[in-house]
């Protein structure tokens, strides 16, 4: 029973859109999977008392606090988990690795890969669990697409192509944020991180890349009725060189007029090809070179139930998972490896590795040549 199992206390720092998310993450994690610990949302913290008093009653938190230092300092919390700002990723998480408290972080993990690797090395030195949130990977789909690489249905893979795009950005008079200050890193390490970590997911090691930064918007209104220059990119692009001999590239838009959620990929290989969009992700299209003449084509492959973990959600075909499911996925995963079940799923060493091929395709937009990523 939930009720007899140990506690794992939860600090949340930040209670914007992704704080919500991992709050819903949390809630639905302890429902749908067999669980090793009771999770205890604890404590949660934002810029000012009052905030943090409101978020929550709104989202089940025993107590609130306008300082996230105090949730560091708490002798009972667990686990602090930071959806802040990029910029305050690595304070926030050092101090947490420094009290001996597990990290669950929202990428990207820093806006340096230097700072990541910081980062890494301090939780593995102290022992401590850590999760980046690249909850797009939990999608079983994913985990068939890779099954389905690796056996060798697609047969020696000759390319592939990724894409991440949105528009919460087109608009020229939206606001300057804490994204578009050089510390937020643009939409190549915002969006395109993603991208990036499907392309690695699917295809193992990216070695060699080609980048191409562009800022579409060249100033923004700032808060004291201005205007503020944007140094960062509005679009981030790249061919790439995967180990496997595999070329590609990749494409981060936050300007991409129309689109709200376009994570996408191709893989084409000898035997066959993959498709797959965000935007319908519970489906996954498959070429197969073998099928007759004449009925060739791509076929979906609709989730379900025979896709794990789609089952423990919902007994029935094509009813579909959402993000929120995804983000589930995401916490039971790395509730096993605080419990020494399994490996981190996507630990701090993840999260610094998809930073160090950012800081590389941004190297090589700048000085407009192959750069090697690590």
């Amino acid at each position: 029973m939930a009720g007899e199992r140990p506690q794992l206390r939860i600090g949340l720092i930040g209670t914007g859109f992704m704080g919500k998310t991992h709050v819903f993450g949390f809630a639905a994690a302890q429902r749908v999977f067999d669980l090793p610990y009771e999770l205890v949302r604890h404590t949660v913290a934002d810029r000012t008392e009052d905030l943090a008093a409101q978020a929550a009653q709104a989202l089940g938190f025993a107590r609130a606090s306008g300082d996230w230092r105090r949730l560091v300092e708490d002798p009972e919390i667990d686990v602090i988990d930071i959806t802040a700002p990029n910029a305050f990723h690595k304070e926030m998480a050092l101090a947490a690795i420094a009290a001996g408290k597990h990290v669950y972080c929202e990428k990207p993990l820093a806006p340096l890969a230097a700072d990541a690797r910081q980062m890494a090395e301090a939780a593995e030195a102290a022992g401590v669990r850590t999760q980046v949130g690249f909850n797009y990977l939990c999608n079983p789909l994913l985990a068939l697409a890779r099954e389905m690489i690796r056996e060798g249905e697609l047969g020696e893979i000759r390319s592939y192509r990724g894409i991440h795009a949105e528009d919460y950005m087109a608009d020229a008079e939206s606001p300057f944020t804490f994204r578009h200050d050089p510390v937020g890193g643009g939409a190549l390490a915002d969006l395109g991180s993603h991208a990036l970590a499907t392309a690695e997911f699917l295809l193992g090691s990216v070695e060699q890349v080609l980048g191409d930064s562009v800022t579409v918007i060249a100033s923004r209104p700032d808060s004291g009725g201005g205007r503020r220059t944007v140094e960062v990119d509005d679009i981030g692009r790249a061919f790439l060189r995967f180990a496997n001999g595999a070329s590609g590239s990749i494409e981060a838009s936050w300007v991409a007029t129309g689109r709200k959620m376009q994570h996408d990929f191709e893989v084409y290989g000898t035997k066959g090809a993959l498709v797959f969009s965000q935007e319908r992700f519970n489906e996954l299209h498959f070429y197969n070179t073998s099928d007759p003449g004449g009925r060739r084509g791509f076929r979906r492959i609709e989730a379900g139930p025979d896709h794990d973990p789609y089952g423990l959600f919902c007994v029935a075909p094509g009813h579909q998972l959402g993000f929120n499911d995804l983000k589930a996925i995401e916490v039971a995963r790395f509730v096993d490896a605080i419990a020494g079940k399994r490996d981190e799923f996507f630990g701090f060493r993840a999260g610094q590795r998809i930073q160090e091929v950012v800081e590389a395709i941004q190297g090589s937009a700048r000085e407009r040549k192959w750069l090697r990523t690590g």
